[in-house]
């Protein structure tokens, strides 16, 4: 693959190539945005509270590498296991569905 000057020209040799789907990139795109979201929240969560990733792990029954995973982003966490986190970072999950901006 060439090289690329900037992740903007990543993007658009991506989105130029005829087999490229706009549907499934924008899928993905929102799937990576929630993930690091929610890996954001549970690092603020556990800092405030003063936790280790170890600490946590332990309080939410999980092994450290889970909560290093999960805070950068990576893996797909199950409701149970957010559910573990939100009880270990005392705080409740709360999962809905909401409409889209009528913008």
């Amino acid at each position: 693959m060439a090289e690329h000057s900037s992740m903007d020209d990543l993007r658009r040799e991506r989105r130029s190539r005829p087999d490229f789907d706009a549907a499934e990139y924008e899928a993905g795109r929102a799937e990576a945005i929630l993930a690091i979201e929610l890996a954001q929240a549970i690092r603020e969560l556990r800092l405030e509270l003063g936790l280790t990733q170890t600490q946590l792990a332990e309080r939410a029954g999980l092994r450290q590498p889970e909560i290093s995973r999960l805070e950068s982003g990576g893996g797909t966490p199950t409701i149970g296991m957010l559910e573990r986190l939100a009880h270990a970072l005392e705080v409740r999950f709360v999962a809905r569905f909401e409409k889209f901006d009528a913008a």
